[in-house]
């Protein structure tokens, strides 16, 4: 009977999942009926020689990240994530929308999230100052760092020390930029910023898992939609903004919409900046973007 080896998914290859087994990488096959594998995952798999191998179980998971795929159908994109890192910049502009969306999600899931603000070394008088104000009254850490000149870098490591994190956020806000600077080592190909429109291209196309030097791992993510929605309904999204979080017991109603109900404490809150109203507008926003299956 064949002995099977406990591994760590580290990135998907083609058809094949390369799977490392202390040190030693294998190329992999899944048995048949086997859910959709994430990078992250612990994963038990039976040898064919010293590089291929077939997966045969997932090991439990204790956190996972999903997006929906072409067909609308659910498949996980990292597993295990102990940490959640938004980036964000001068250039490209800005995406709140974007990061609140992940924020409420990694809420919801009881992962934890930081925010970093890339490219610092660029003019800033976009208001962005004034958005981290309300995050940082809501405890969320905030990195300010620019890999072209390592400014802050050592912080954000001394962050990543030790647990499993993923970094996302817009095309062209750095990500790639700053895993080469955290693993020296690898050479990734960095997204590039259209002089014109501003806006990145994408350059990654599939997660990968890469070792941090003082222990740790970091996921570098695809693009743009990395998760998405599609997992949690109206009250999950209100939930997932902490400043909500004390306030939805308070509505009139118990199952207030927080949009123009009557008696919402929320929106009250909102109007008399006893919370952040562009949070709240965004909140709106996200209501708009979800599924209709997922709405009261």
């Amino acid at each position: 009977m064949v002995k099977l080896l406990e591994g760590l998914v580290i990135s998907h290859l083609g058809k094949a999942i390369a799977v490392e087994v202390k040190h030693k990488t294998f190329l992999c096959q899944t048995r048949r009926q086997l859910e959709k594998i994430a990078v992250g995952d612990r994963v038990l798999l039976s040898p064919a020689d010293d590089t291929q191998g077939r997966i045969e179980k997932i090991l439990p998971r204790r956190t996972l990240l999903t997006r929906p795929d072409r067909n609308g159908k659910i498949r996980p994109v990292a597993a295990n994530i102990d940490k959640v890192f938004v980036v964000f910049a001068v250039e490209p502009p800005c995406d709140f929308l974007l990061a609140d969306q992940y924020l409420a999600i990694c809420e919801n899931k009881t992962i934890n999230s930081e925010l970093v603000f890339n490219k610092i070394d660029l003019p800033n008088n976009n208001g962005i100052e004034e958005e981290l104000f309300a995050y940082q009254s809501l405890n969320y850490p905030i990195h300010r760092v620019c890999a072209k000149t390592g400014q802050g870098i050592p912080e954000l490591q001394q962050a990543l020390n030790h647990h499993t994190s993923i970094l996302t956020g817009q095309s062209g806000v750095g990500k790639s930029s700053l895993t080469n600077v955290l693993i020296p080592e690898k050479k990734l190909k960095i997204n590039s910023v259209s002089e014109t429109t501003k806006h990145g291209r994408h350059t990654t196309t599939a997660a990968t898992l890469y070792h941090l030097p003082n222990e740790g791992n970091l996921i570098d993510s695809p693009g743009v939609a990395i998760f998405g929605l599609a997992e949690i309904n109206e009250a999950q999204l209100a939930y997932g903004f902490r400043e909500f979080q004390p306030l939805i017991g308070q509505c009139q109603f118990h199952n207030c919409r927080h949009i123009q109900d009557k008696g919402c404490a929320i929106r009250e809150a909102a109007e008399t900046g006893k919370i952040s109203n562009n949070r709240y507008q965004r909140y709106l926003k996200l209501l708009q973007k979800m599924p209709p299956s997922n709405l009261k």
